[in-house]
C-alpha cells in the first residue's frame, strides 16, 4: 500500500474539460489529461479496503455493482501511485482488451462502487486507467499480439463492435485465424457510429484496430452477413461462427403524425453525422440536419444525452429532451445504498452544454409525446406533449406511467429524434442462420458456453443480452472467445 492515508490527505482532482461554451465549437475530444505527477496523488487515494468492491462486478438489486471485467483496481492504482505505470499496464491489460475506450465512454461502475464513494469522492479509477493506457501507447508498450504459432482452426465473427472486437482480439491471441464481417463502411460498430467523435475520437479505435490487423485479423467491411453472404458459405469456411451484432432494433413509438418527415431515430442522426465528419470534417453536408431546428429528443440516457450535444454542435436553436420518468433524486435515498449503483440525478456534457447555451436543463420529467403536427408539405412542425404519472398496476404490481388527461402542451419541433432504447437482435440475421431467439427477441444462447441452439453459432453482446455498456460487450466477447477455444481445442488457456 502506497499511502495508507491518501485518502485523507489527496482531494479527488478531475482532468480538466474545455467549458461548455469552447468545446460546442468542435467535434474533438475536450477532456486532458492531468500530468502524471498529480494522476499518481489519484493512485494514491486509494484505500486497499478489505472488500474492493470497485473490482467486483456483480448484479446488486438488478444493476452492476463494480467492475465486470474485474480489473485489479487496487493493484493499478497502488502501481500508479509508485509511479510504476510500465506495471500497471502489465496489470491492466491481463484483464482489459481495450482500456482506452472504457477510459472514455465508461460510466465508472467501479467509481459508483469505491468505498471511498459511501462518504465523500471516489478515487479516479477511470482516468487512472486512462492515464495508464495512453502512458503506454505514448511509450511504446502496446504492441500487435501476434500469436507464437497458428491452429488453423477458423472462425468468423460478425459485427466489429466492442464486442466483435474484443472476441477477435482474443480468438487471434490463441492462434486462430479469425476474420471481422462488418456491415458498414468502416470497422468499430457502436464505437464507430454510435458514439459520438468528442466521446470517442475515431484516431484512439483507428490505432487498436491497426495493431490488431498486424496481429493476424483480418477485417472485411460492407458485407451484410445474411443478406451479402449467406450462412451456408460461412458454415463450409469457418470452423466456428460468432454473431456480435448488437441490438440493432431501435424502439420505436406510436403516436399520431409518426409518419413526419424529420422523425429519425437517434441512431440514424448520430451516424450520419460521424460519417459525414470522417469523410469531408462535415463540407458534402451529407447528413441530417440541425442548424436553426427546435430539436426534440424523446427518450434519456447517454443516446438521448449524445443527441443533444450532436445538435448544439450543429446549430441547433433549441433542444428539449423527454424523460418518461420521475426527476431523480439528488442524493441516495435509504432504499438505494452504497455499493448499489447510485440512483441519483446525474447532469451529462450533453445537457452542460445546453444549460450553458439555452439557460436550463434540457430535459422534462415525466412527459411524453401524444401526437406529432405536421405542416403542409408534412413535415413534423409541432409536438403535442402530455404529462405522466406513476401508479402502481394491481395485477402485476409494478409501477407504470400513465397520461395525465388535461396535461396536454404544445411545442415547437421540426426535428424529433427517437432514443428510446433497443429492443433486441435483427431477425433477418437470426433467422438467416435459424437461431432461435428469446421473448426480447434476443439471440438464445447459453450463458456460461455461449453456445446457439445451432452447432458451431455463437452469440455475444448485445446480441445475446440486449442493449448494455460497452464494458459488458467486451466482458461478454472475451467470455464467448474462451467458450469457443475450448470447443476448437477442448480447453482454453485464455484469461
Amino acid at each position: 500500500m502506497g499511502k495508507a492515508t491518501g485518502f485523507l490527505e489527496y482531494e479527488r482532482k478531475n482532468a480538466k474539460a474545455e467549458t461548455p461554451l469552447e468545446r460546442i465549437r468542435h467535434f474533438g475530444e475536450f477532456r486532458t489529461s492531468l500530468v502524471l505527477e498529480e494522476q499518481q496523488k489519484q493512485g494514491g487515494r486509494c484505500m486497499d479496503c478489505g472488500v474492493p468492491f470497485c473490482q467486483n462486478g456483480s448484479i446488486i438489486a438488478g444493476m452492476a455493482s463494480g467492475c465486470p471485467l474485474h480489473n485489479l483496481v487496487p493493484e493499478t492504482n497502488d502501481l500508479i501511485f509508485s509511479g510504476n505505470y510500465k506495471q500497471a499496464f502489465e496489470r491492466l491489460e491481463s484483464t482489459h482488451c481495450f482500456p482506452e475506450f472504457t477510459g472514455r465512454v465508461c460510466p465508472a461502475l467501479c467509481e459508483a462502487a469505491c468505498t471511498c464513494n459511501l462518504d465523500g469522492s471516489p478515487v479516479a479509477i477511470k482516468e487512472n486507467e486512462k492515464a495508464i493506457i495512453e502512458y503506454a501507447f505514448e511509450q511504446g508498450l502496446v504492441s500487435p499480439r501476434i500469436p507464437r504459432a497458428r491452429t488453423n482452426k477458423k472462425v468468423a465473427v460478425i459485427g466489429s463492435g466492442p464486442c466483435g472486437l474484443a472476441a477477435a482480439h482474443m480468438l487471434n491471441q490463441r492462434g486462430h485465424l479469425v476474420t471481422v464481417y462488418e456491415r458498414s463502411d468502416r470497422i468499430g460498430g457502436l464505437l464507430r457510429y454510435g458514439i459520438p467523435n468528442m466521446k470517442l475520437d475515431k484516431k484512439v479505435l483507428d490505432r487498436r484496430i491497426r495493431l490488431m490487423e498486424e496481429a493476424g485479423i483480418e477485417f472485411l467491411t460492407g458485407i451484410d452477413v445474411g443478406k451479402d453472404i449467406l450462412p451456408k458459405e460461412l458454415k463450409a469456411r469457418y470452423d466456428r461462427i460468432l454473431l456480435a451484432c448488437g441490438a440493432s432494433n431501435p424502439r420505436d413509438i406510436s403516436v399520431a403524425g409518426r409518419d413526419a418527415k424529420n422523425i429519425y431515430f437517434a441512431v440514424d442522426f448520430l451516424t450520419s453525422v460521424t460519417k459525414s465528419l470522417l469523410n469531408s470534417d462535415l463540407k458534402d453536408d451529407a447528413f441530417i440536419q440541425a442548424k436553426g431546428k427546435h430539436v426534440l429528443v424523446i427518450g434519456g440516457g447517454d443516446t438521448g444525452n449524445d443527441c443533444i450535444a450532436t445538435a448544439i454542435r450543429l446549430g441547433a436553436k433549441s433542444v428539449a429532451q423527454l424523460e418518461m420518468m420521475p426527476k431523480p433524486p439528488e442524493e441516495r435515498d435509504s432504499l438505494n445504498p452504497w455499493p448499489q449503483w447510485p440512483r441519483t440525478l446525474k447532469t451529462d456534457y450533453g445537457q452542460e452544454e445546453a444549460i450553458a447555451v439555452f439557460g436550463h436543463d434540457p430535459r422534462i420529467y415525466q412527459t411524453t409525446v401524444k401526437e406529432f403536427k405536421k405542416d403542409k408539405n408534412g413535415a413534423v412542425k409541432k409536438a403535442v406533449l402530455i404529462k405522466l404519472e406513476a401508479k402502481k398496476d394491481k395485477e402485476s404490481g409494478r409501477i407504470q406511467m400513465i397520461p395525465v388527461e388535461g396535461s396536454e402542451k404544445t411545442v415547437d419541433a421540426d426535428l424529433v429524434l427517437i432514443a428510446a432504447g433497443f429492443l433486441g437482435s435483427q431477425s433477418y440475421v437470426t433467422d438467416a442462420f435459424s437461431v432461435a431467439v428469446d421473448e426480447r427477441t434476443n439471440a438464445a444462447a447459453k450463458q456460461d458456453s455461449y453456445q446457439t441452439n445451432v452447432p458451431g453459432i455463437f452469440a455475444a453482446g448485445d446480441m445475446r443480452m440486449g442493449q448494455s455498456l460497452v464494458v459488458w460487450a467486451v466482458k461478454e466477447g472475451m467470455e464467448a472467445a474462451k467458450a469457443i477455444d475450448k470447443s476448437l481445442m477442448g480447453y482454453t488457456n485464455l484469461s
